[in-house]
This record gives C-alpha cells, sequence and structure tokens, in this order.
C-alpha cells in the first residue's frame, strides 16, 4: 500500500494550490483520509480530515480557506487551498486509514510529503 500525494509548489500570499493524495496497492476500503502539515521548528498538526461517508473536519486557522474532499472510487483525497497566508506554508502530509482485506481493522499510511511555500 502506497499514498502519493502531488500538488505543492510555491505561491504569493492570497493564492490557490491544489493537493492530491492517492492511495495504491491492495486493500479491502479506505476509511478516514486526511491532511497534516509540518512547518519548520514545529510540529505536525491536522489540517482537515474528511470520512468514507465524507464527513468533514477543519483546523480552525483554514476553516473558510480550506476545502477537503475524496473520490472513493479513485481512493483519491484532495485539498482546495485558497486565499493563503505565509502561514500555511510547510510540508503537507497525507494519510489514509487503510483496511486489509479479509480484515475489520484499518492500518494508517502517510504519504511522501508535499512542500508548500506561501511567499511574496
Amino acid at each position: 500500500v502506497q499514498l502519493q500525494a502531488s500538488g505543492g509548489g510555491l505561491v504569493q500570499p492570497g493564492g490557490s494550490l491544489r493537493l492530491s493524495c492517492v492511495a495504491s496497492g491492495t486493500f479491502g476500503s479506505v476509511e478516514d483520509m486526511a491532511w497534516y502539515r509540518q512547518a519548520p521548528g514545529k510540529q505536525r498538526e491536522l489540517v482537515a480530515d474528511i470520512t468514507r461517508g465524507g464527513s468533514e473536519t477543519y483546523a480552525d486557522s483554514v476553516k473558510g480557506r480550506f476545502a477537503i474532499s475524496r473520490d472513493n472510487a479513485k481512493n483519491m483525497v484532495s485539498l482546495q487551498m485558497n486565499n493563503l497566508e505565509p502561514e500555511d506554508t510547510g510540508v503537507y502530509y497525507c494519510n489514509g486509514r487503510i483496511v486489509p482485506r479479509r480484515s475489520a481493522t484499518y492500518r494508517l499510511y502517510w504519504g511522501q510529503g508535499t512542500q508548500v511555500t506561501v511567499s511574496s
């Protein structure tokens, strides 16, 4: 099982970026998927989470600016980031709670991280 993230880059304050993450391999199902970020010198923090049924949770700092979505058929989660601020700079990681075949217990997998830099 592998999670592959893409979409990071350099953007000016007020700009937008869209991150995507795809789970591949052999497994039964993908449950919750989420995006975390880690700024230099800081701990990794939750940005947004989405359940398989589409229920969303956001960090207070990104509410109203970021939107998480998923495509269950493609095992993909996306993060649309609008009105970006310098404080949003960091490495963004996706994760997924993936249930192996013939199992009732999920395992947590992480993507490799993608750099987002917001700077003028």
